[in-house]
């Protein structure tokens, strides 16, 4: 069943990845003897070795508790082992059920990790906010308690439990703070986050530093494993040795392309306006169903290179010091006749089709005129079209969150 769901995945016949859960809510898959996977926003891997439980990512503490009652329907034996494939917190918060019933797990992580939950704690206001538009969440609280591993490494680590035999190494793509693993006596590669079933997560316009270069070299790595399985942490399981390594070195054909290309044209001098509207991805990747830009986008991850190696000035003298977004958007209101006229002239570019001008004026008229209802009625038209012409959930989560910002001042 399970390889015949895979199958569907692979051929374009049906989505699960990161931003479709095709198989959420169907308990543990039974993929081999004393394997299983638990699919979920954050999939879960499941081992029974001799008499012992051990999980592969832990899933959120939005479905710790149906994680526990679905795993143990898959097997009574006491959880001994974790691992975290990196520190997101929808893979790092399973454990907890568990623990409450039996023996208190060993989990096992890389050394970042650790900094990663202290830096979570500092910033909990923030990656509220964020994570609140980026998932449209508006109720969604950030954690302030995280369960540490017990064993940290940092380059690779090989542990024991039971029949079974888990390499880790370390990776740098989406996190600084990645572990692949590999359990030889099932053929199995664990990728964590490193593959998603949609182009890498390596732009995020609201988020910390992404790896592509790095990215790339884990990507070729997990390739030279040659497993028989693979089973990510978002999205549906890849069977056999051919599908597996050609997913994951086209994924690294696509993101070095970006990289090669992003980083000559940064070394020639050109401003992060003239790479980012430069850049594009391989077109002969384009109908790929692992390589569709609707979680992260090309543009994101240009930026985000532009952030890795040129810091953040982006070439333009203006922004170096710039005057305050309003002051500007009242002077250019002022030259234009009143910040009525900037929206009207934001709905002419919409109807032009040039929707990236319309969200600039539109824009700016609202900086201009923040209490006036008739231009935040046009913000709102301006960037709720936005959001719905859009097919990744990065761009498509802040352009909504914008139009509700704007509809909540015109009632």
């Amino acid at each position: 069943m399970i390889e015949e769901y895979a199958d569907r995945i692979w051929n374009g016949e049906s989505d699960d990845s990161i931003v479709d859960t095709g198989m959420d809510g169907k308990g543990v898959q039974p993929i081999a003897d004393g394997l299983g996977w638990w699919p979920g926003f954050g999939n879960v891997i499941t081992f029974e070795t001799e008499g012992e439980l051990v999980l592969f990512d832990t899933s959120s503490p939005f479905s710790a508790g149906q994680l526990h009652t679905d795993v143990r329907a898959w097997s009574k034996a006491p959880l001994t082992t974790a691992f975290y494939s990196h520190g997101h917190i929808d893979h790092v918060f399973g454990t907890a059920p568990f623990e409450e019933s039996g023996p208190r797990a060993t989990i096992y992580a890389h050394q970042a990790v650790v900094a990663r939950f202290h830096r979570y704690v500092l910033t909990n206001g923030y990656n509220a906010i964020i994570n609140q538009r980026q998932f449209q969440a508006p109720n969604l609280r950030w954690p302030m308690d995280y369960r540490h591993p017990d064993v940290t490494y940092d380059d690779s680590l090989t542990v024991r439990r039971g029949g079974l035999t888990f390499d880790l190494f370390h990776a740098k793509g989406e996190t600084d703070d990645a572990s692949v693993g590999y359990v030889p006596e099932h053929k199995l590669l664990l990728p964590g986050d490193l593959f998603i079933w949609v182009t890498p997560n390596c732009g995020n316009p609201q988020k910390v530093q992404r790896y592509p270069r790095e990215w790339v070299h884990a990507l070729r790595r997990m390739a030279a494993l040659d497993a028989e399985i693979m089973l990510p942490s978002h999205g549906a399981p890849i069977f056999g040795r051919d599908r597996i390594r050609t997913a994951l070195l086209e994924t690294a054909e696509w993101l070095e392309s970006l990289v090669t290309q992003a980083l000559g044209l940064l070394n020639a001098g050109a401003r992060l306006d003239e790479i980012m509207h430069t850049v594009r991805p391989p077109a002969h990747l384009a109908d790929r169903p692992y390589l569709r830009a609707r979680y992260d986008e090309p543009e994101f991850v240009v930026r985000n290179l532009w952030r890795l190696y040129g810091g953040w000035y982006d070439g333009n003298p203006a922004t170096l010091k710039p005057a305050p977004d309003a002051a500007v958007a009242a002077a250019v209101a002022d030259l234009a006749g009143g910040a009525s006229v900037l929206a009207d002239a934001a709905l002419k570019a919409l109807g032009e089709g040039d929707e990236r001008l319309a969200g600039h004026l539109a824009e700016m008229a609202a900086l201009a005129a923040p209490g006036d209802p008739g231009v935040h009625r046009v913000r709102a038209e301006v960037f709720a079209a936005r959001a719905a012409g859009e097919q990744s959930l990065m761009a498509r989560s802040v352009f909504a969150w914008a139009a509700a910002e704007s509809e909540k001042r015109v009632r």
